[in-house]
């Protein structure tokens, strides 16, 4: 399948914050996981880990994030680049205006949040 569309994606929710699977292995990509994000604003992740490194290309907003105790900001065009195993609490520095990411990872990444361990939905 080579195109895969936004209009088309599935949508997933969690906490203020919005998946949009582009480019994962149930829409036709075997290596790579893609997805567009919305963070509403305000709205924290809870604190979490993944096997494999994920990036987070900040579309529009700004976005603060916790990766294994350090602090970040990025802005529009920067990237968050999130060690495997490194723990991450990301979320939207803005009270009033949502964030835009695009997030990659590989294929068959699992997350681990407290005791447990689970490969995403919006991954799949």
């Amino acid at each position: 399948m080579p195109l895969s569309t936004l209009a088309d994606a599935p949508v997933f929710t969690r906490d203020g914050f919005t998946f949009r699977p582009l480019a994962v292995p149930s829409r036709g990509s075997s290596e790579l996981a893609v997805w567009a994000l919305e963070i509403a604003p305000g709205s924290a992740s809870e604190v979490h880990s993944m096997d494999r490194e994920e990036v987070f290309v900040v579309v529009t907003g700004e976005v603060s994030a916790t990766i294994a105790d350090q602090e970040i900001s990025a802005a529009s065009g920067d990237a968050v680049i999130v060690p495997a195993h490194h723990t991450l609490r990301i979320r939207n520095a803005c009270a009033t205006t949502p964030a835009t990411l695009t997030a990659v990872t590989s294929a068959g990444m699992r997350a681990t949040v407290g005791d447990a361990t689970f490969p995403p939905p919006w991954a799949q």
